[in-house]
């Protein structure tokens, strides 16, 4: 229903439908113009499917905005027409991917081939996820802040890439990390000094892990984590991760599916090592304002960890690639976050600056 009445709007339209529909447009507008900084005269491709109410809202959205862009569904074409659409881009150009689930074309790894051809991408996975509220909540993590994100993503990594030592607090319990952290790596959609351009959205966070894998002990409270489905499962009570030299070795108050999640892990992995150490930027989301989708709300406004020996970003000599294959986000029930004596997060939020 929305996505019928997202390219225009009639008069007598509900004014919260309305209101949802002209945010969307006006968000997009700011990731094309302030992150993507897409030009008018750009060529632009719109590829979308038909499967979901977010995806349809989307499509509409983004057609809007790119008026003079070709947009093609997913699902109409054969693999090699759609190739071909890809091919026929010049350099600089962009491609926006509305996907209710996640595109496939064989082995090909689009979002990585569109990159290597040096042209720009926006990718909306998994929107299948959403739905309901979830959907204004998703919408609302779409705009674009970008004195907020860049400011505040640069200040956090200059405090990252110097710090000695961590501290995460959570419902009274201390996760402490005693060796330092590895540099941070940055998704606030400043693409200036980057390779390429673009990723999945929304955006916001940024994102390190400890300089050694074993220096990191204490507990943590979870306020919800990555299920066997990649959907966000929020227990009650919050869970409570026990972890001694840098590996989950107990659980209190643990619930059945995050049991089998952890065997899920500590059958393929043997430990359940604890890697990325998340910061979310996204201030549409968090404990109350939470969707379906793993990917999206990794983002929320806060601190996320990521369990599993999977982390190809910082490689670690004891970390054998070839057998590291999970990565489960958990997210922590978060009072503050204090890098070298500092508080850098309370009240939920992020209280640093440049």
């Amino acid at each position: 229903m929305l996505a019928s009445r997202a390219s225009s709007l009639p008069p007598t339209a509900p004014d919260p439908e309305r209101a949802l529909v002209e945010r969307a447009v006006r968000h997009v507008r700011e990731v094309l113009t302030l992150a993507i900084e897409h030009e008018p005269t750009t060529p632009a491709l719109i590829v979308w499917d038909a499967q979901s109410e977010l995806a349809q809202l989307l499509r509409a959205t983004y057609e809007r905005c790119l008026p003079t862009a070709r947009s093609i569904e997913f699902d109409a074409l054969a693999p090699a027409a759609i190739l071909a659409a890809f091919a026929a881009l010049p350099p600089r150009s962009l491609v926006v991917l509305i996907q209710s689930t996640s595109f496939r074309l064989d082995a090909y790894r689009i979002r990585l081939e569109l990159f290597r051809r040096g042209l720009a991408v926006i990718e909306h996975p998994h929107l299948a996820r959403i739905t309901g509220p979830q959907t204004e909540f998703y919408v609302d993590a779409l705009a674009y802040e970008r004195d907020y994100y860049r400011d505040t993503g640069a200040a956090l990594k200059e405090r990252i890439d110097r710090t000695r030592s961590a501290v995460i607090v959570s419902d009274g319990e201390q996760l402490c990390y005693s060796a330092g952290l590895e540099p941070a790596k940055l998704n606030v959609g400043d693409y200036r000094a980057l390779a390429n351009r673009g990723g999945q959205f929304p955006i916001g966070e940024v994102f390190t892990e400890s300089k050694l894998l074993d220096a990191v002990s204490g507990r943590v409270r979870i306020a919800a984590f990555g299920d066997r489905r990649f959907e966000v499962n929020r227990p009650t009570p919050s869970p409570t991760l026990v972890i001694d030299r840098g590996r989950v070795v107990d659980t209190l108050d643990s619930t059945p599916e995050l049991d089998a999640v952890l065997a899920t892990i500590r059958a393929d992995e043997t430990d359940i090592r604890v890697r990325e150490l998340g910061f979310g930027l996204n201030r549409a989301f968090s404990p109350t304002r939470v969707v379906n989708d793993i990917g999206a709300f990794e983002r929320m406004c806060g601190v996320h960890l990521s369990l599993g020996a999977k982390h190809a970003t910082y490689p670690k000599p004891e970390i054998d690639k070839s057998l590291a294959r999970h990565h489960v986000d958990v997210f922590v029930a978060t009072d503050s976050v204090w890098l070298d004596g500092e508080r850098v997060f309370a009240d939920g939020r992020w209280c640093v600056s440049v």
